[in-house]
């Protein structure tokens, strides 16, 4: 059943070459990865996920060419999801892709999975800090997005997923 939702996935995913969200994860969350995009797209959005909609990038075999492809790809997001777990810390990719897409358009915004302690910890990766964080609620029997604009000095401000990716609440440098 799964090798079928991901190879139906993969052909509507080649349809359309623009997405919502461009989500950041670690292959390890893969389960979770799925369990995360099926609830994404309920609230409406579309989502890429590298090994569902490139099933032809080989994970044994990167190169160059498939950076190249990602950064494409990025450039045809409207967001980038960073799902943060604790195997988030041993990707290489996802740093890289922060980056770029922050560089790209700054609609970058952190997708925590809250360990059982119920606290975040970025230590070591304390840059995480300075991007809102994703939340979700049921209204009207669908999940809806919204983003927790929290700053240090601030408290958090929650706009819906739409109003923060039309650049209202990006963050900006502090003087």
């Amino acid at each position: 059943m799964l090798a079928f939702a991901l190879a139906l996935d993969s052909a509507l995913s080649a349809l359309t070459d623009r997405f919502d969200i461009f989500l950041s994860h670690s292959v390890r969350d893969a389960s979770l990865v799925m369990g995360v995009k099926r609830i994404l797209e309920e609230a409406g959005k579309t989502v890429y996920v590298d090994w569902i909609s490139d099933p032809n990038l080989d994970r044994n075999a990167v190169t160059g060419a498939t950076a190249e492809r990602l950064r494409h790809r990025m450039r045809k997001c409207d967001a980038c999801f960073y799902l943060f777990s604790r195997h988030s810390r041993r990707s290489r990719w996802m740093p890289w892709e922060l980056g770029f897409f922050d560089g790209q358009n700054g609609n970058v915004a952190i997708l925590p999975l809250i360990p059982p302690t119920g606290e975040l910890d970025f230590t070591g990766e304390e840059y995480l800090e300075i991007y809102p964080k994703i939340d979700f609620a049921n209204l009207s029997g669908s999940p809806s997005i919204f983003v927790n604009q929290v700053r240090r000095t601030e408290m958090g401000s929650y706009k819906s997923y739409d109003e923060w990716r039309r650049g209202a609440d990006k963050l900006r440098p502090t003087t």
